[in-house]
């Protein structure tokens, strides 16, 4: 726990956030456009790596779209859908056309994703982004209890009205005031690499639900994501739900998948363009809550990762309007006990949106943590594409809210009945 200190410099602004990352540039975006002063700080200096897939999901290019970034420039590749191996069979599946989503996915390196996203946060809003600022924790008012800012390794301070953490899974600032990680939440572990290859121009993302080593089978999944610059990245997630979590060199188990893939693809060693490289992922509201003591969390530092496919991205950015429009209504009000009542109704508004649907997805995921169940339901769902239909809308969180088909019914009552928790 950090508090007031003698330092070598402070900093003031209305809203300090901090990660920019696609979470916390989002959440600056909007409150600068509201006429608020946003510090943005962060540990890196773009361009940084991040480890991901590079796959947005038509909810990820709704929030791009949103703010206004230019999706057309060079450098973005749209896909149309997912194709997904396993049990023998080959399926591929048109994103749905919906009204509330875009009917295309897109890949961006993470190298370029987060700069793009943050310097929309500055010039399309004015945020201050201070870049190689590695925040420790948070600085705690004595009197009140209460997040006031946040503080640098160098000693420095970052004073705000309203601080949002969106520090990622490191979640330092969450742990300065006791927030922990949930353990009846599921977590991942990924692994990536890209290789140059002639597969790297796709109109499909690709999703192995087998992982063979020419041998045996192989635990978790994977997948093949053309960035359409010569290169894809492949890799590789498990979750703790399985029996081999603990046991297995994710390395290892990557290099053992590729190899056994034809040779014309190039997912060997020569033609790999760096490391295998490795992430946690929290998932399923996995830290709460989500605001406390004058800090809300958003993304990852708040585990809003959906454990059905992995993807965080467009809850990183939703999380981010979100936390904004909320902290936007509860600076404008008179009394603090009025701006407390709105920011609560950030963790209320979030487990109404998400809650049921992630409790869903943990049994889902706890499911085909047994190997036995996820081979049968492999190999008898693939060959059916209206459950695979299906499966995809559940999977990838994409049905319209009001109205929409059977499959949508069917999805956002069995968020709305499954507990939120």
């Amino acid at each position: 726990m950090y508090r007031r200190k003698t330092v070598s410099e402070k900093f003031e602004a209305d809203v300090v956030v901090v990660g920019a990352g696609p979470a916390g540039s989002t959440t600056a975006y909007y409150l600068a456009q509201a006429g608020l002063d946003v510090l943005l700080l962060e540990k890196a200096t773009f361009p940084r790596d991040k480890i991901c897939g590079d796959g947005l999901t038509p909810r990820a290019v709704k929030q791009l779209i949103a703010m206004g970034v230019d999706i057309d420039a060079p450098g973005w590749i749209r896909n149309q859908g997912l194709r997904i191996y396993g049990g023998g069979v080959k399926i591929e599946l048109p994103w749905p056309e919906l009204a509330s989503f875009p009917d295309f996915g897109l890949v961006r390196a993470r190298t370029d994703l987060d700069q793009i996203i943050a310097e929309r946060a500055v010039k399309g809003g004015g945020v201050r982004l201070l870049q190689g600022t590695t925040v420790t924790g948070p600085i705690i008012d004595e009197r009140t209890h209460r997040v006031i800012g946040a503080l640098d390794k160098d000693g420095n301070e970052y004073r705000g009205r309203m601080i949002v953490a969106a520090d990622g899974n490191s979640a330092r600032m969450a742990l300065g005031i006791g927030i922990r990680k949930r353990d009846d939440r599921p977590l991942g572990v990924a692994v990536r690499r890209y290789y140059e290859t002639p597969r790297h121009d796709d109109d499909y993302l690709e999703s192995w639900l087998e992982l063979w080593d020419g041998e045996r089978l192989l635990p978790g999944y994977g997948w093949v994501f053309g960035l359409g610059n010569g290169t894809s990245n492949v890799g590789l997630g498990l979750l703790n739900t399985s029996k081999s979590f603990q046991n297995t060199d994710y390395r290892t188990m990557l290099r053992r998948w590729t190899a056994n893939m034809p040779p014309e693809w190039q997912f060997d060693e020569e033609h790999a363009t760096g490391p295998i490289r490795g992430a946690a992922l929290p998932m399923g509201f996995n830290r709460q809550p989500h605001y406390a003591r004058g800090m809300m969390l958003v993304g990852d530092a708040g585990g809003m990762i959906n454990p059905f496919n992995g993807e965080g991205i467009d809850y990183a950015m939703e999380s981010g309007h979100l936390a904004a429009d909320l902290i936007v209504q509860a600076l404008a009000r008179r009394t603090p006990g009025q701006a407390e009542r709105v920011l609560y109704e950030y963790p209320r508004i979030l487990k109404e949106s998400y809650g049921g649907y992630f409790t869903i997805a943990r049994y889902f995921v706890k499911a085909i943590g047994e190997p036995r169940l996820m081979k049968f339901a492999t190999r008898h769902g693939l060959p059916h594409p209206t459950l695979m239909r299906f499966t995809l809308k559940l999977l990838a969180n994409l049905t319209d809210p009001r109205g929409g088909d059977s499959m949508d019914r069917i999805i956002n009552a069995m968020s709305k009945v499954a507990p939120a928790a």
